[in-house]
């Protein structure tokens, strides 16, 4: 953790005014600047190992972010079993989410990377995000985190009841990422039993990799289980 007392400084540190954005867009100062500027450092803009990229603070965050959302639903939810839960992290941290919460808070405006027409620029900044979450929890620990994500991420930006009350269309999701990727996919479907209790098992090929499976009586939700599954491999 940075040492507290570089926060008190930083109004009148020589870089003040590196400060004084984060400041405006956190809330805080920082500890560490160096974590924060990190944080939005694509991989594309670096060139050597000096200068290192947001991608370590990124699956950092990614952890941290997942341990307090996992705990606010469990507090949240008291009655709901774990596929509910699950379920609804899911939703919360999937990378749609992250990148909407990314363009909500500015976080394009800080990102350094290069201009790349096949680079996903969304994803980019929902990874800045996890990222900044893995710098704060670095510079000013877990519980500091936890009240940043709770108090002005979950707070002001996430509507759990919409969320909870969603229902996603895995397949039609699924469908329409590997169209826009141009990535081959395939649902394979297999009938089981007799007519009158007859059980379906869906496996989802993406690019002649097996990502999701599923099963139940019926085709369509059976469907829907393998290609939330596979969009979940995919992190979409």
């Amino acid at each position: 953790m940075a040492n507290p007392l570089k926060s008190l400084f930083a109004p009148f540190s020589p870089h003040r005014k590196q400060y004084r954005k984060f400041k405006n867009l956190l809330g805080f100062y920082p500890g560490n600047l160096n974590l924060y500027e990190k944080a939005f450092r694509h991989r594309s803009v670096v060139t050597n190992d000096y200068l290192p990229s947001n991608e370590r603070l990124e699956f950092l965050g990614d952890a941290i972010l997942g341990a307090v959302v996992s705990h606010f639903l469990f507090q949240r939810f008291p009655f709901k079993d774990e596929g509910f839960l699950t379920k609804l992290r899911s939703r919360i941290v999937s990378r749609e989410n992250l990148n909407s919460l990314a363009l909500k808070l500015g976080l394009q405006n800080l990102v350094e990377k290069v201009q790349d027409r096949r680079m996903s620029s969304k994803s980019v900044y929902g990874d800045a995000f996890e990222a900044l979450i893995g710098a704060i929890y670095i510079d000013k620990g877990y519980d500091f985190t936890k009240d940043f994500i709770l108090n002005r991420i979950v707070k002001f930006h996430l509507d759990i009841e919409e969320f909870e009350q969603k229902d996603l269309d895995f397949k039609s999701k699924l469908i329409n990422h590997c169209q826009k990727e141009k990535k081959l996919f395939q649902f394979k479907t297999l009938e089981e039993g007799p007519a009158h209790d007859k059980v379906f098992k869906v496996v989802v090929v993406v690019d002649q990799v097996v990502l999701g499976k599923g099963a139940d009586n019926s085709k369509k939700r059976a469907e829907q289980k393998a290609a939330e599954v596979a969009c979940a491999a995919l992190n979409i």
